[in-house]
This record gives C-alpha cells, structure tokens and sequence, in this order.
C-alpha cells in the first residue's frame, strides 16, 4: 500500500479510531499518520506510539496528502475554509467521515480540483469490525483503491452513489443497534429457558457473529444456512413460524424503513 502521509482532523472517538485501526500490526507507520485536536493531552498515548499530534489543522494539512476529516458536522464547512488555502489540485485527496455534509457542499468550499470522498463507517471501526459504505464523484481510480485499502483495514467496504448514503447510515449505522436489540433479545430469552444472564448473551452474541460469518466468508443466501437447520417438524421452523406470527420479519423492515424515513425528512 502507497504509504501517504494522512491527516485526520478530529481526534474523538471517530478519529482516534481510525489512527489505532491504521498502525495496529504495524499495518501503517505511525510518523505517516497526524491527528489534530484541540485538547492534545487526550492524544497521549497515540504520541506515545509516533503519531503525530498537535492542535493546527493547516499545518496538518499542508503536510499530508491525505486528510480525513472526524469532525461533527456543523464544524466542517467552517474546517474546510481554515484549510482551504493548504489544499493542492492533484495533490490533496479528502475523505469525509462527516453525516450530512454532500460533496457537493465540500466541493463548493475547496473547489473541483481536490478529490472528495464521503465515507459511512459504523462504531465497530472501533474494533475494525466497520461496515464502511463509500461514495465519490471525481476520485481517480488509484484514489479509490486507496481509500478502499484504508477502510479495509478497518472493516468490510463498498462504493455505493451518493444518492445511497442515507440508506447506508440506516442499514449500516442504525443496524448495529437494530442487531444488538436482536442479540438482547435473544439473551433474555436465554435467561428464560435457564441460562445465566452471562451465559445467555455470551451464547447470543457468538452465535450472531458466526451466523454473519458463513454469510461473509462463504457468500451463502441467509435461507441456504436457515434450511440446514430446520428439519421437518423440528423445533427451529416451530420457532421461526412462530416469530412469523408475531410480525418478527415484518417490525425488522418496518423499522428500518422508519429510520430512512426519519433521515430522509420523508413524510409517510
């Protein structure tokens, strides 16, 4: 991987996780890798490490080639105008990790020349466990593969049109909590039948990451792994009617669609 020196501005807990995800295994040098924030202190044990920390964004920026920002979002214009005069046609690449903010909106404050990503991890980036959708309009092909080996690193990604976002942040952000509702759900019916609350959800949780697992590793249709396990009036197909019944599939994709609705300002 082309080791470019990075930027990212904003060192809460979206930024710092990024930097950890980058130089865990020694994936990425520390000394390439700068993270401003304004209190520097709670960066310690990342300087400790060889990252670069300090409070300048446009010193930041003029010294990386790639800048992401982790910032929220009603900061990011007023950011982009500090480092707008550090920014380089061909030279800067910028990746986004902001919602809400369109590259149209970044692009009317730096210009077309500078390449723009918008990026939508999840909160397992924390574990580099991310679902990260990315989206981008004027990105070389070269750019792209190197975005999309820096999110790698961090998760799973995929490049989606930007018209997606929206529905990127519910299926992928909203769906962390809709999967660990699931997962508490699952725990206290575990209680129920006699597990302790540890056992319940340790069961629970582990059996949810090897579900995902066949699907990720083996490209398998979810029905393909459900029929293996729902033998003719067997307990399993007992269970899922039963779930059936009481509306389980159907409250899922309602509530996903509540949410887009909610994001998008759609009126049902």
């Amino acid at each position: 991987m082309n080791k470019k020196k990075i930027a990212i501005i904003g060192g809460g807990n979206l930024g710092r996780a990024i930097a950890e995800g980058l130089i865990s295994d020694a994936f990425y040098d520390p000394g390439y890798i700068t993270v401003t924030r304004r209190q520097t202190e709670k960066l310690a044990d990342l300087l400790q490490q060889g990252v670069h920390v300090h409070a300048d964004n446009r010193r930041a920026a003029t010294e990386a080639e790639v800048i992401i920002l982790a910032i929220k979002p009603h900061q990011i214009l007023d950011v982009l105008r500090e480092i707008k005069p550090e920014l380089e046609d061909g030279r800067h690449c910028l990746i986004s990790v902001v919602t809400g903010v369109s590259i149209a909106e970044m692009q009317e404050v730096c210009g077309g020349g500078i390449s723009i990503f918008r990026a939508m991890p999840n909160t397992a980036i924390a574990i580099r466990e991310s679902m990260t959708c990315i989206a981008t309009t004027n990105a070389s092909t070269e750019e792209r593969e190197f975005v999309l080996q820096l999110f790698d690193r961090l998760g799973k990604t995929v490049i989606i049109n930007e018209e997606f976002m929206q529905a990127a942040t519910v299926l992928a952000a909203c769906g962390v909590a809709y999967s660990l509702r699931y997962i508490r759900a699952a725990s206290q019916g575990g209680i129920e039948i006699g597990f302790d609350a540890q056992t319940a959800q340790l069961i629970a949780a582990q059996t949810v990451k090897g579900s995902a697992s066949l699907l990720l590793e083996q490209g398998r249709h979810p029905e393909k792994e459900i029929d293996k396990v729902t033998t003719p009036m067997g307990c399993t197909i007992a269970g899922l009617n039963e779930m059936e019944h009481q509306g389980f599939s159907s409250a899922l994709i309602k509530g996903i669609l509540t949410s887009f609705y909610k994001i998008a300002d759609i009126k049902k």
